[in-house]
């Protein structure tokens, strides 16, 4: 299938035959088996644990070596589907994912299921730049392409909200490898149904792969991920700050080497276009809002409102919902308005969102909390689903990949400094409240574990007689309140200027409405 020649062209284009919006379901499996994949595994935490027996280290690696593969290949595997062809990416990355999960499934110890979820990280890379790059050439009309961003947004959202409910049911019959071997079907379906229904594309003159640019976009992305993940776990330190340091500094030389190279990795020049560049920050950075704060929100139904997990998952499914039904509107919203006032005005509805969680307190109505992050969630869809719409318009076909790998790491970029700079700013402002407001009678190690963090309060509270026992609780509530109100002020302010910036760079040059 071979893209138009200018963007103009792609704006005008054809309308796509009825193969590509089946082949777009097609698309949807991986994506939200991805997701799925980045949930499901906390809840076999306590009976792999129980069996193979793993060292806090190791069940810390378990969790995160997914995560952190994928954010680092991200770049290499969106440069790499537009060298060899999109699908054929795709096709490598489910077979595997298929025997990464094979392999994970039946993991006889914590050594080897580490390796295994680096090899389903690394398969995972390939899924994210390979379909939304492959949006890109079956969808060449610019209306039709929003409602399959819209689509792909979405397939995300679903694989997030199964995730914890179709494991749960795995582990309720089967044993804790049955959460893996989900994989297995669903990218056997996509081995059949890919070659089938999926266009093949790669830039005609793509070039030779730079391997040393490679490792050096693996290396800056995981140190700068693993480093901001430390900060917000342990708080600034030699190790955390140290390695987001070397992150940077490594991605400083990538950058340099880049612009010096005939067939560059990442290709610098997409940045210097302003649709492209603008659309890259909105993504991070409404990630890093939305991401950060559903951290403390998350926290506040457990250990403020003392909901049960279950409760708590409950409650936070309307958000999910929410963000769904505000990406499969944001195509219909887009006959009405420009794609810069629709981003414009989704920031705005969920700075509004979140002004009132800023009140939140211990007499919040649970109906008004719901409604405050529906609205926050709602407004936030259109602003993830045009942002990659206009990254993969911006960016030219023959790039669509390595555009879309960008897009994606920027977006783990985002969650990673959602969780540890807004995360280390709530922990401070905890830490300097209950300094001020422990209990003078407790017990060194008690005073220590409650003014480390709500969750440590909480559970040496459990130990304590009245009345040292409710004091403390009120007082730890009271001060975690305070660190997650000034948080969601710094997140409107973002929010706020995220709106502007958007008005400023991206309104001149916005996209008209889409005809009807």
């Amino acid at each position: 299938m071979t893209p138009p020649a200018d963007t103009a062209a792609a704006t005008t284009g054809p309308r796509a035959p009825r193969s590509a919006w089946v082949g777009l379901f097609v698309l949807m499996l991986p994506c939200a088996l991805y997701a799925m994949d980045l949930t499901v595994l906390n809840l076999a935490v306590p009976s792999l644990s129980a069996e193979l027996k793993p060292s806090g280290a190791q069940l810390l690696w378990i969790i995160d070596i997914y995560g952190f593969m994928v954010a680092g290949f991200l770049l290499t595997m969106g440069s790499l589907g537009d060298r060899i062809g999109r699908r054929r990416l795709l096709m490598f990355g489910a077979v595997a994912f298929a025997i990464g999960s094979l392999l994970a499934a039946f993991s006889t110890s914590a050594a080897m299921l580490i390796v295994t979820r680096a090899l389903l990280g690394l398969a995972g890379a390939t899924i994210a730049p390979s379909t939304l790059s492959l949006i890109r050439n079956m969808f060449l009309n610019e209306r039709e392409r929003t409602v399959a961003v819209s689509v792909w947004i979405t397939s995300y959202s679903i694989g997030a909200a199964l995730g914890p409910v179709v494991g749960g049911a795995l582990l309720e019959f089967f044993w804790w490898g049955s959460v893996f071997l989900i994989n297995v079907p669903i990218m056997a379906l996509l081995l059949v149904l890919g070659p089938i229904l999926l266009p093949e594309y790669r830039d005609p003159n793509p070039g030779r792969i730079d391997l040393v640019s490679a490792a050096m976009s693996l290396t800056a992305v995981l140190a700068v991920i693993f480093g901001l993940k430390q900060l917000a776990q342990d708080g600034p330190g030699i190790l955390s700050l140290g390695v987001v340091a070397l992150g940077l500094a490594v991605g400083f030389l990538f950058v340099r080497r880049q612009r010096a190279l005939a067939d560059p990795l990442l290709d610098i020049g997409l940045f210097r276009i302003p649709a492209f560049s603008a659309s890259i920050l909105v993504y991070m950075m409404g990630g890093m809002v939305m991401l950060g704060g559903f951290v403390f929100v998350h926290q506040y139904l457990q250990l403020v409102r003392g909901l049960s997990p279950l409760e708590a998952g409950l409650w936070s499914l309307p958000w999910g919902l929410a963000f769904i039904a505000g990406s499969l509107l944001t195509p219909r919203l887009r006959r009405w308005v420009s794609a810069p006032t629709a981003m414009a005005g989704g920031l705005v509805v969920s700075a509004l969102g979140m002004v009132y969680l800023v009140t939140l307190d211990t007499d919040t109505t649970l109906a008004a909390f719901l409604l405050a992050t529906t609205v926050w969630s709602l407004g936030s869809a259109p602003v993830f689903t045009l942002t990659s719409d206009l990254v993969l318009s911006a960016a030219p076909p023959e790039r669509a990949g390595a555009a879309a790998g960008i897009s994606e790491t920027g977006g783990e970029l985002g969650g990673a400094l959602g969780i540890a700079i807004l995360g280390s700013i709530g922990t401070a402002l905890y830490r300097r409240e209950m300094a001020q407001a422990l209990p003078p009678d407790l017990p060194a190690q008690v005073a220590t574990a409650a003014r480390d963090t709500l969750g440590g309060a909480m559970g040496v509270a459990a130990e304590l007689g009245e009345p040292t026992r409710e004091l403390l609780v009120e007082s730890a509530r009271d001060a975690f309140l305070y660190g997650l109100q000034v948080t969601f002020v710094a997140g409107v302010v973002v929010m706020l200027a995220l709106a502007v910036m958007v008005f400023l760079v991206l309104g001149r040059r916005g996209a008209q409405p889409q005809s009807l």
